[in-house]
């Protein structure tokens, strides 16, 4: 059982503000955008400085901040695990192996995502900024799978985006596409990992 974080067992707050600042109407475009963007690429790789990443982004997306007052604010935009998230992780754990794979950055890390609880529930974590590769990337999904020793066809990944969703299907995963706790749980008990 594979978890994505953001969105599917915390909240990531930064969307809206993002939004905001990019003048973009949903946030499927929001998430389009920003999962091609080569600087959050970069970024989320481990491959750049927080401050080039600012840099590049405002360039990118033409904002109208300065990319220190951007980086600022994208510190405080990681808001925490989602109730209940943390036992659902441990409910599952009881049964099969469990992982996290997850685009995220050594800002958030830092700003406090190291320190939740939750984190030592996982059997594996897969933090992309770690590991060199991000989502949607075919990469990061067969290094999962080969990390976890499992055929793909044995492995079920929820995530929030759809692209991802679709990747993971690509390298032969299971996967589904939810949002929240309450969401995850039903897709879990469907699955068959759970009981009903």
């Amino acid at each position: 059982m594979v978890f994505d974080l953001g969105g599917v067992l915390a909240d990531f707050g930064g969307v809206g503000p993002m939004r905001d600042l990019a003048g973009i109407d949903s946030d499927e475009e929001l998430w389009r955008r920003w999962l091609a963007c080569e600087s959050v690429r970069a970024f989320e790789r481990g491959h750049c400085t927080p401050e080039d990443f600012a840099t590049g982004l405002v360039a990118e997306w033409e904002l109208t901040v300065q990319p220190a007052d951007l980086l600022a604010a994208f510190r405080g935009w990681l808001v925490g695990p989602y109730a209940g998230a943390e036992d659902l992780v441990r409910q599952v754990g009881e049964t099969v192996t469990v992982a996290c794979l997850s685009n995220t950055n050594a800002v958030h890390w830092e700003a406090g995502a190291s320190r939740w609880p939750m984190l030592a529930e996982f059997d594996r974590t897969f933090l992309s900024f770690q590991i060199g590769l991000v989502k949607p990337d075919r990469e990061i999904f067969q290094h999962v799978v080969t990390e976890l020793g499992l055929p793909a066809r044995q492995v079920l990944f929820l995530d929030d985006n759809e692209v991802n969703v679709e990747a993971a299907l690509d390298v032969g995963m299971q996967a589904q596409r939810t949002a929240g706790v309450a969401a995850a749980r039903a897709a879990i008990i469907e699955a068959g990992v759970l009981p009903a």
